[in-house]
């Protein structure tokens, strides 16, 4: 009886290891690609280009230097380098940062950035706004790099990093709401007055009864 149960048990890891010999194996490489290509697709606007979000997203996952190009009105060539100052990041990572730039720069009016623009909003450095006024801004990676959290820059930045985060998930739909602000109340709905009750006929006199 023993022998039997023994025998039992070898066959069915025998047959529990050729499962999993031809179950099919996903790689590492062919996991991680789908949400860095997702990252692309998400900020291809911010970056200018399909190639310059490649090359904004690849060069933060693996903490390289950031080629972006643009094109002048006359044709000519313009490559920005922007060196991550941050290292390494994992996806999570680099979406927040980039939500955050975007963020930081939608707030001056700037929705199309030019390399440089996007550079200053992540390195830090002088920005010219939407209205041509020259600001200087603390830049997101920068930040990151000196130690801070995620929710410290935001709040630096002026934002709430949940409502930052949210609203990247939405494709930056409007702006993201800054830190210290309310959402309007909605106005109470007032309750519809009662309708007066009728007034209830007067019962008509009954006659007198004539005598007996």
């Amino acid at each position: 009886m023993l022998k039997m149960q023994a025998r039992i048990l070898l066959m069915g890891s025998a047959l529990l290891g050729a499962s999993f010999a031809v179950w099919p194996q996903s790689s590492s490489t062919g996991t991680a690609a789908v949400p860095t290509q997702r990252l692309v697709d998400k900020y291809t606007t911010l970056a200018g280009s399909d190639s310059n979000a490649k090359s904004l997203v690849s060069g933060l996952r693996d903490g390289s230097d950031i080629k972006l190009t643009s094109r002048s009105s006359s044709g000519t060539t313009t490559t920005t380098t922007i060196d991550p100052p941050t290292g390494k990041m994992g996806v999570g990572n680099v979406n927040i940062a980039l939500a955050l730039a975007e963020a930081s720069l939608k707030e001056q009016g700037v929705t199309s950035p030019t390399p440089e623009q996007l550079k200053a909003a992540l390195n830090g450095g002088t920005l010219t706004d939407s209205s041509g006024k020259t600001i200087q801004i603390s830049g997101v990676l920068q930040m990151r790099a000196d130690g801070k959290g995620w929710g410290e820059i935001a709040h630096a930045l002026g934002f709430k990093l949940g409502d930052v985060v949210r609203s990247a998930r939405a494709d930056g739909a409007g702006k993201p709401e800054r830190a210290g602000s309310k959402p309007d109340r909605v106005a109470r709905v007032e309750r519809a007055e009662r309708p007066e009750r009728p007034e209830r006929p007067m019962k008509p006199e009954r006659p007198e009864r004539s005598g007996r």
